[in-house]
Order: structure tokens, then C-alpha cells, then sequence
């Protein structure tokens, strides 16, 4: 009698492991991705700000403009998939002489990345829209919001249309 009680014990055990190591494998799988998109921005703005303070431009285009363009190319397509409003990044420039722990963000422009040897901060935020459910209700809105910044002094580029 009691071998007849413990016939589908096997299977309810076997039901709830699933659930749980089901669980835990889409959680895996939303912290890799948002842990890549984290870090594939970072390292696209990385190198936009490294292409602007060169002072170059891609044809056709201002500075400010070949920055995105740099970072565009660098993302692997992530950029186009940004859910924040505004999606372009802030461009700030920093007075050397202002630069303390509490204020680094600088003075936002929305022109050109600053002049020669001053230094910009190219700051992106970003929303990432997780791949399971599972850490969506954990998680303001059911997204993965991020700030990646990158500061660096702009290189003595000549000025345009000089020698």
C-alpha cells in the first residue's frame, strides 16, 4: 500500500525542480544580456569620445554628428535598439579650473564636443528591454536603465581651414 501512495512522487519532485532550475535559467540569461549591453555601450562611447577629441569629422558631417555616427558603428546595433527618450547622447564640456567629486558632469552643449584641449564628457542613458519575464516585475517599468559616460581632454586639433 504504501509503494502505491509514492507512484508519481518522482514526477511532482521532478515538476518542481524544473520550475525552480527553469527560473533560475532565465534569470542567467537576462543578467548576461543586460551585463553585454552594459558593457558594449560603454565601450561604443568610449570610442565616440576618443574619435571626437581628435577634432576629426566624417564627410558630410559636423563633429557632434560623427560622434553619434562612431558610436552607432561601435554598438553592434544596440543604439538603434534604445528605448530612452532623448536617444542621443549629452555631450558636456568641463572647465579644468571647476572640476571637483560633486559637479564632473560639466555644462551640457548641444553643439559641437568643445574645443581643442578642453575636456568632454560623452554620457549615454540607456534602456534595455530584458529577453524573459522573469526579471520583470523586479526591475522599474520591466527595463534595464543604465548611464555609461566617458571624459576626456580634446587633443590641440588644428582649427578648420587652418594649415
Amino acid at each position: 500500500m504504501a509503494m502505491r501512495n509514492r507512484k508519481g512522487q518522482a514526477l511532482v519532485e521532478f515538476a518542481l525542480l524544473l520550475a525552480v532550475v527553469a527560473f533560475l535559467g532565465f534569470a542567467v540569461c537576462d543578467l548576461a544580456w543586460m551585463f553585454f549591453v552594459n558593457l558594449t555601450m560603454q565601450h561604443a562611447v568610449r570610442e565616440g569620445t576618443r574619435y571626437a577629441i581628435t577634432g576629426q569629422t566624417q564627410p558630410g558631417m559636423g563633429r557632434r554628428e560623427s560622434l553619434i555616427e562612431r558610436i552607432r558603428e561601435q554598438s553592434v546595433g544596440l543604439y538603434d535598439r534604445n528605448l530612452h527618450v532623448p536617444k542621443e547622447p549629452r555631450i558636456s564640456v568641463v572647465d579644468p579650473t571647476q572640476v571637483n567629486f560633486a559637479n564632473y558632469t560639466g555644462t551640457p552643449t548641444q553643439n559641437e564636443p568643445g574645443e581643442k584641449n578642453q575636456i568632454i564628457v560623452v554620457s549615454l542613458t540607456y534602456t534595455c528591454p530584458l529577453l524573459t519575464p522573469v526579471l520583470k516585475p523586479i526591475l522599474t517599468g520591466g527595463a534595464y536603465t543604465f548611464t555609461v559616460r566617458s571624459a576626456m581632454a580634446n587633443e590641440n586639433f588644428p582649427e578648420k581651414g587652418g594649415p
